[in-house]
C-alpha cells in the first residue's frame, strides 16, 4: 500500500480543527485507512541519511505517515486526503468538476506525429488557469507526480507527466519522435544545451533519473513535445525542458502525460487536475485542450464528466449483511464521495454518479464496499453463514495433519515459489520444459518457477537448521503447480503430503512405517501386485532417491506417491551433513 507524509498541523488546518493522535487513528481506520508512523522532518532527513536519530524537539514539525488504498490516487497528496476527509465527516460537499466552455478553435492545440506511436503512442494534455501555490501547495503539486509516477504510472513505463509554465511556451504543440541526435535543448535544472543521445549518457549517473533510461535508450527514436517555437518543453519519460519549468510565481500549468496505455493517462491527468484545481481563480474548473492525431482524429482532454451506474440495495444489504434503507445507503454514498439517490419513486435500486476522482469505482461491488467502509466494519454484527463448510480436501488436509503430528512430527510452511535450480539440479532432475509453470519477470532468482514438488522447501528447511539437535521429523501438506492443457488457465494445482526423517539412524523402514500409517487411517489396505481394492509399492528410480532404496506407491492401478533415502547428492547441494528419508503423496486422489 503506497504511504504519504503529511505535515501534522497542515493537515489538521485543512481538516478545520485538531485531533489527539488517538483521535486521528479512529478517523482514518473509519474512513478506510491507517496512521502508519508518527516522525518529524528532520528524523526523515537523518533516517535517509542512517545517521543516528535525535530526540525530537518541541519546534520540530510533525510528520504524519498515512498508508492510503493503492487504487485509491486521489489520496496520494494532502489536498486530495484532506478532501475526502472533510466530506466523509459532513464538513464540505462533494465537489463538481467542470471544463472551461471555450470553442474548439479557442482551445489550445497538441498535434501528433505518426512517429510516436514507434515508442510511446498517446498523449493527453490539460491547462490550470490562474493558479496560486504557496511552497507546500507546490511541494505538494511536485510530491503528488512523484506519488503517481511510482504507483499506476509503473515507474514512468505507463505514463510520464510532464508540468509546464504556460506563460513561457506558445502553442500549438507538436508531439514528435526523432532520432536522438536531432533533439537540442537545456534539461531541468542545468544551464548546459545537450543532444538526447548525449542526456542518456549524462543521467546514467544521476541516482533518480537513471532508473527511467532503459525504457526508451534503445529506441531509434525519442519521444519529445515542441511549442510552435521549437521550445522542447520535454523528453519523456526522463525530463523536462529548463525553459517552461514551473515555480512558485507560475499562474497558468500546461500538464501532459504520454503514455503507452490511454487509460492509465486520462486517469493520471484527472487525478492531477481535479486535486489542484481547487488552487485555481475559478475553483474546480479545469481548461480543456484539444488532442489532434496524425490520422486527423481529434479528442478534448481531461474527461471531467461523471458516469451513473444503477445498483440494487438487496446486493448491498445483502453482500455486507446489514439491514439498510435507500436513504441511509444513499447518506452513506455520499460521504464517500459518490453521488448518490434512490433511482425512482418506489424503486430498490441506488442510482450512484462516478466522480472523475474516483476512478477505483469500476463495479456494484466496489460501491458495497464504500458503503460498508462508512457504515463501519466494527458495527456489522459478526454471523455464522448457515451454508459455510469446509471443502473436502481441506477437511482431509487436516485429518493427515493431525495423524503425522500424532506420529511426532512437525509442521512446517514452505514458500511455493523457488528457483529453477531447486526444482530441478539440485534435485538430480531434468527439466523437461512441460511440467513448470515458469514466473515471467521474478523479482530474484529465488522465485523463478512455482514449485512442482515439496522436496525442495523440506531440504532447504532442514538444511538451515543442521545444527537442531537429531533427529529432525518434519511434514508439510500443501499445493504444488503443474503445467496442464486441459485447464483454461493451462496449470493445475495438486494437494501433496510429505513427511522427511533426518537423523543418523534415517532409514528406508523409518518413512515405509508412515505410509503404512497414513494409508490405513485412509481405510485403504495394503494388497499383492495387481490388485487394484488397495495399494502396493514397486521399486522405482528416480534421480533425487538413492537407487534401490526407493519406491512408488501405486493405488488402483496409477502412481500416487514416492518414497525413499535421498541421494547424497542431493543431500549435499542442500547443506546437510546427515541421512534423510522422504515420502512425497498426492493425497487429493483419496477424495
Amino acid at each position: 500500500m503506497p504511504i504519504i507524509s503529511v505535515g501534522r498541523d497542515r493537515l489538521f488546518a485543512a481538516l478545520g480543527r485538531s485531533y489527539t493522535q488517538e483521535e486521528f487513528e479512529d478517523l482514518c481506520f473509519s474512513f478506510g485507512i491507517e496512521l502508519d508512523d508518527v516522525t518529524t522532518e528532520k528524523a526523515i532527513i537523518l533516517k535517509e541519511k542512517h545517521l543516528e536519530e535525535e530526540k525530537p524537539s518541541f519546534d520540530d514539525e510533525v510528520i504524519y505517515k498515512i498508508e492510503v488504498p493503492a487504487n485509491r490516487y486521489d489520496l496520494l497528496c494532502l489536498e486530495g486526503l484532506a478532501l475526502s476527509l472533510r466530506i466523509f465527516n459532513g464538513q464540505e460537499k462533494i465537489p463538481r468538476y467542470t471544463v472551461a466552455n471555450i470553442s474548439k478553435e479557442s482551445m489550445l492545440k497538441m498535434h501528433v506525429k505518426k512517429e510516436t506511436s514507434l515508442i510511446r503512442p498517446f498523449v493527453v494534455c490539460a491547462v490550470l488557469r490562474g493558479i496560486t501555490f504557496d511552497e507546500a501547495s507546490y511541494n505538494s503539486f511536485i510530491d503528488l507526480q512523484d506519488k503517481l509516477h511510482q504507483n499506476i504510472c509503473r515507474k514512468r513505463t505507463l505514463v510520464a507527466i510532464g508540468t509546464h509554465d504556460l506563460d513561457t511556451l506558445q502553442g500549438p504543440f507538436t508531439y514528435e519522435a526523432l532520432p536522438p541526435p536531432e533533439i537540442n535543448f537545456v534539461p531541468l535544472k542545468q544551464v548546459k544545451n545537450f543532444r538526447a543521445d548525449e542526456l542518456i549518457e549524462f543521467y546514467k549517473s544521476d541516482l533518480k533519473l537513471k532508473k527511467f533510461l532503459h525504457i526508451i535508450e534503445k529506441s531509434k527514436v525519442f519521444p519529445v513535445i515542441y511549442d510552435c517555437n521549437r521550445t522542447v518543453l520535454s523528453l519523456p519519460p526522463i525530463i523536462n525542458g529548463a525553459h517552461s519549468a514551473i515555480s512558485l510565481k507560475t499562474k497558468n500549468v500546461f500538464i501532459e502525460c504520454t503514455a503507452t496505455d490511454l487509460t492509465k493517462a486520462k486517469i493520471v491527468l484527472n487525478t492531477m487536475v481535479t486535486t489542484f484545481s481547487a488552487y485555481c481563480e475559478r475553483k474546480f474548473e479545469v481548461e480543456p485542450v484539444e488532442v489532434i492525431s496524425f490520422d486527423g482524429n481529434s479528442s478534448v482532454y481531461p474527461d471531467l464528466s461523471e458516469y451513473n451506474m444503477e445498483v440494487p440495495l438487496s446486493y448491498i444489504t445483502g453482500s455486507i449483511g446489514v439491514p439498510l434503507e435507500v436513504d441511509e445507503v444513499t447518506s452513506l454514498l455520499n460521504r464517500m464521495q459518490l453521488h448518490a439517490e434512490q433511482a425512482g419513486l418506489g424503486d430498490k435500486n441506488i442510482s450512484v454518479s462516478v466522480p472523475p476522482t474516483r476512478s477505483d469505482i469500476l463495479h456494484p461491488c466496489d460501491v458495497m464496499e464504500d458503503v460498508a467502509i462508512a457504515y463501519g466494519y466494527n458495527n456489522i454484527p459478526r454471523r455464522k453463514l448457515s451454508s459455510l463448510k469446509p471443502l473436502p480436501l481441506n477437511q482431509l488436509s487436516d485429518l493427515i495433519r493431525y495423524e503425522i503430528a500424532m506420529n511426532g512430527f512437525t509442521e512446517v510452511l514452505t514458500w511455493i515459489l523457488c528457483s529453477k535450480k531447486e526444482n530441478f539440479e539440485m534435485l538430480n532432475r531434468k527439466d523437461d520444459k512441460f511440467t513448470a509453470v515458469i514466473i515471467g519477470n521474478p523479482r530474484s532468482s529465488d522465485f523463478e518457477v512455482v514449485r512442482t514438488s515439496l522436496m525442495p522447501g523440506m531440504l532447504k528447511t532442514v538444511g538451515h537448521n543442521k545444527d537442531h539437535p537429531k533427529p529432525i521429523k518434519i511434514f508439510e501438506v500443501g499445493d504444488v503447480v503443474l503445467l496442464d492443457e486441459k485447464k483454461d488457465v493451462g496449470a493445475s494445482n495438486r494437494r501433496l503430503l510429505s513427511a522427511l526423517y533426518c537423523g543418523a539412524n534415517s532409514g528406508f523402514e523409518l518413512i515405509h512405517s508412515l505410509v503404512d500409517r497414513i494409508m490405513e487411517v485412509m481405510g485403504t489396505p495394503f494388497v499383492p501386485v495387481g490388485n487394484n481394492t488397495g495399494y502396493y509399492i514397486e521399486l522405482s528410480d528416480e534421480p533425487e532417491f538413492l537407487s534401490g532404496r526407493q519406491a512408488k506407491i501405486i493405488y488402483k492401478g496409477g502412481r500416487i506417491g514416492i518414497f525413499g533415502i535421498v541421494h547424497p547428492e542431493v543431500l549435499n547441494n542442500f547443506d546437510i551433513p546427515d541421512p534423510c528419508s522422504f515420502l512425497e503423496l498426492d493425497i487429493e486422489i483419496f477424495l
